[in-house]
């Protein structure tokens, strides 16, 4: 049996804006946008080359889903962004104005840095050693 995590969802606070950084900026794919109300959306995006695990933007519905855009993780890194070209990839982001919360950096792991999403999430982009 095979199993894998096809979707995370992450609540955003407006689908547009979110396309803009994570397709836009990013560079991710926009695997899906269906409307399915008029005000709900299937909207998936998935980095580059990911053939499996996908994010689902999931614009906030009311008040207390919009407390949890930007901290869905308590404060913590919440993604893990897996990259072949640390170097390559960084370039990119900061050109392109993704903020980096820190330079970059070697652990016994690998090359990592730790980036923001306009919503206050925290990612590492991270090229495993």
């Amino acid at each position: 049996m095979k199993q894998m995590i096809g979707a995370v969802a992450l609540v955003v606070p407006d689908y547009d804006t979110a396309i803009a950084f994570y397709v836009g900026k990013l560079g991710f794919n926009l695997v899906e946008d269906t409307q399915l109300s008029e005000t709900k959306r299937w909207v998936l995006v998935a980095p580059r080359g990911s053939a499996e695990t996908r994010l689902l933007l999931a614009k906030a519905d009311d008040d207390e889903q919009a407390t949890a855009i930007g901290n869905q993780a308590g404060g913590r890194v919440f993604l893990f962004l897996n990259t072949d070209d640390f170097d390559r990839d960084h370039a990119a982001m900061v050109s392109n104005g993704v903020v980096f919360l820190e330079a970059p950096r070697e652990e016994a792991y690998g090359k990592v840095a730790v980036f923001q999403d306009p919503f206050g999430n925290n990612w590492d982009l991270i090229e495993h050693a």
